[in-house]
């Protein structure tokens, strides 16, 4: 029973360090963006907003698996957990559209060069923050809504965070979930659409790309960082889809939530390291800020 204490001890505090650095590198490039005026350009008011995001998703995961740590039994109640899994997909499609929109922004810097500045006004680009935030709540806020309408004869999620998927799945037997698929087909197709757009645009990036040897340096230097990003959240994204859809629930139980967590706690984590260390600008002022932290010694 002392090395079960203990090893819950570590966990609890492994989860809270996670979860405090997860902030902190969040914060930090937050301040970063917003602090310095020269950083108040088109990519990098999306990547701040990426990093908020980041953040409200990890709000939504972080403080209930802390709670359920310290606890014996771990439960939520049924409109919590309606919460969470809006929150959570919410976070998620968010994401999406908001490494759309920054995909947008690199076609237009690479690609149309003359034309970057009457194209990615500020209007614009708050149009895009917006509707990459709005519509994501809009639509999981349906489809919580169709969810909520269901009679349910199961309680028991299989899972370390709720996901609207296994909530409908516990709905009882004869029970009509139709209207719930076709809503969440309709709701995939839309994100099929962001990724599509994805790869067209970076297919005319590499086509100039492949021209130009200054476009090829400024490929490099701002969309590496994003196609790792895009990359990593692709993989995370169809695994869990997959999973949550197709796998048999006979798969061992800390696979299922290994599956699930590297949903919340990969990208929030990796996204500033990457723009915080390759991206130039912010590179430099995070060691600025860094530097000037540190005590100077005052002559006697």
């Amino acid at each position: 029973m002392a090395l079960w204490k203990c090893n819950i001890k570590a966990r609890i505090r492994l989860e809270f360090h996670f979860h405090r650095a997860t902030g902190n590198l969040n914060d930090f490039v937050q301040f970063v963006i917003i602090s310095n005026e020269s950083l108040h350009e088109p990519m990098y008011i999306l990547l701040c907003m990426h990093c908020i995001n980041g953040l409200y998703g990890t709000a939504g995961f972080y403080p209930k698996f802390l709670t359920d740590l310290l606890s014996a039994s771990q439960v939520i109640s049924y409109r919590g957990c309606l919460f969470q899994a809006f929150v959570i997909y919410s976070f998620v499609c968010s994401d999406t559209s908001i490494l759309t929109a920054l995909a947008y922004d690199r076609y237009v810097a690479i690609c149309l060069p003359l034309q970057y500045h009457s194209v990615m006004t500020k209007k614009r680009v708050y149009s895009l923050v917006s509707l990459s935030w709005l519509t994501p709540f809009c639509i999981f806020a349906i489809n919580i809504v169709l969810t909520a309408r269901l009679k349910f004869c199961g309680n028991n999620i299989q899972r370390l965070f709720c996901q609207n998927w296994m909530i409908v799945k516990l709905a009882c037997p004869g029970t009509n979930t139709v209207i719930n698929n076709i809503f969440a087909l309709g709701t995939m197709s839309i994100y099929v659409v962001h990724w599509l757009f994805v790869v067209w645009t970076y297919v005319y990036i590499f086509k100039t790309c492949a021209r130009s040897k200054e476009e090829r340096a400024k490929f490099i230097q701002t969309c590496v960082t994003h196609i790792i990003s895009l990359i990593t959240l692709f993989v995370i994204v169809v695994s869990d889809v997959m999973h949550v859809r197709f796998t048999s629930d006979a798969l061992p139980l800390s696979f299922q939530n290994f599956s699930s967590l590297v949903l919340v706690l990969i990208p929030p984590l990796m996204n500033p390291l990457l723009y915080g260390f390759k991206l130039t600008k912010i590179r430099k002022r995070m060691f600025v800020l860094l530097l000037l932290r540190r005590e100077v010694p005052v002559p006697p």
